[in-house]
């Protein structure tokens, strides 16, 4: 054997036993990891047997819990017999309930005319006092209508009912001539509109006119809270982007009723607000949208100008929308409110009337003169700064409310 060879068979030995001592390490280590993963799957084990000894030891105390509680419940059994009773006595305490709520309504209401009783309708109490109405007094009467602010055409109406549809003997007596008052009075509010069906469009697009001051965005916030509260889901369009104001103070109704507000820049053009609102209320499935507008001064030509071109963007937003358009006046301004109302319906299809601040004045006798002249029906009335206290209008229950004589006659 050379030289050579052998230095090659002592290089293949070396070779084998590393290779030897690599596959024995690998083999330890192999072992250990095994010895590791039995310890780790044994901890495994004692943890699953400790968690199901626990799982019967809870059945077992529930059990123990339900065995105890077994008494109490036949000890219940004679008090769900007499749950019907109670239920009987709900019921029947319920139509009683409801009697004192309207009853408290009603108080509510002529408390809120108590300034407008106090006015044209108590100075005709005292007319009417009397024991026997004569020539005299019916000239007195009809001074009296005239000079109130349900406006002189409304005025003579009223007047030229009581004298034409009475015999002479009926006009002697007081009562027969309130009587025909408020017949005709209860005429003349129930103009013949059918009442507002916030189902018939999804969405329902409400858009609401007014002069600064009015009480407009109020009214808006007030009617989105009630829309809310009977479950409809509200959206509010801030178009009146003349009066930084009107936005903040839409934003917090909105906040207050749950409805989200669409606002734009100070300034900006109310159309595209609007808009905006339509389009956000039909992709996220709003109900109802309520549009505020600019309140400038109804004698501006441009400000018309503006809420003609509000309309024709709506209805190209969505074909045949607004579905209602609202005026909001103040009956605190009395005749001024109709010559208001006028310039609007003049220039826009004006669909409703809601008539605030009733309870701060002595001209809410303007109501007549309103929907005699427009032929407008009133949606909504405004006695009081609650949610509430904006109520639906019912022109007999108003009319009930308006001419109570007794308490008039015996005003100051």
């Amino acid at each position: 054997m050379t030289g050579l060879e052998i230095i090659y068979l002592v290089a293949a030995l070396l070779a084998v036993s590393g290779f030897v001592v690599v596959v024995r390490r690998v083999a330890a280590k192999n072992a250990q990891l095994g010895d590791a993963g039995q310890a780790a799957r044994k901890r495994l084990r004692e943890a699953r047997q400790e968690e199901e000894e626990e799982e019967e030891r809870e059945e077992e105390e529930d059990e123990r819990a339900a065995e105890d509680e077994e008494p109490e419940e036949e000890e219940e059994e004679p008090e769900e017999e007499e749950e019907p009773e109670e239920e009987e006595e709900e019921a029947e305490a319920a139509p009683a309930g409801r009697a004192e709520e309207d009853e408290e309504r009603a108080a509510a209401l002529r408390d809120g005319l108590a300034k407008t009783r106090g006015g044209f309708v108590a100075r005709l109490g005292r007319l009417l006092s009397k024991k026997k109405i004569d020539q005299e007094i019916l000239g007195e009467l009809e001074e009296v209508l005239l000079t109130a602010d349900i406006g002189p055409k409304t005025a003579e109406k009223l007047f030229g009912a009581v004298q034409g549809a009475l015999s002479r003997d009926e006009l002697g007596d007081p009562e027969a001539v309130w009587q025909r008052l408020r017949e005709e009075s209860g005429r003349i509010l129930s103009v013949d509109a059918a009442p507002v069906d916030w189902d018939r469009a999804t969405p329902f697009v409400l858009l609401v006119l007014g002069v600064n001051g009015v009480g407009k965005t109020t009214t808006i916030g007030k009617i989105a809270a009630k829309l809310t509260r009977s479950g409809k889901k509200v959206i509010l369009a801030a178009g009146d982007t003349f009066r930084a104001a009107a936005t903040e103070q839409l934003e917090i109704w909105g906040q207050r009723a749950g409805a989200p507000v669409v606002k734009g820049k100070s300034g900006g053009d109310p159309s595209s607000v609007i808009f905006e609102a339509v389009k956000r209320a039909q992709a996220e499935g709003h109900q109802v949208v309520i549009a505020d507008t600019a309140g400038r001064l109804h004698t501006k030509t441009d400000l018309m100008e503006e809420l003609r071109k509000v309309r024709r963007v709506i209805d190209k937003a969505m074909p045949g929308a607004p579905h209602e358009t609202w005026l909001v006046l103040d009956s605190t301004n009395g005749q001024n409110a109709i010559q208001q109302a006028k310039i609007f319906k003049e220039a826009m299809e004006v669909t409703g009337i809601v008539l605030t601040k009733l309870d701060g004045t002595a001209k809410g006798g303007v109501i007549l003169g309103i929907c005699d002249e427009l032929a407008v029906p009133v949606r909504f009335i405004g006695i009081g700064e609650k949610v509430d206290d904006l109520r639906e209008f019912d022109p007999q229950t108003f009319v009930a409310a308006l001419y109570q004589h007794d308490d008039a006659a015996n005003a100051a």
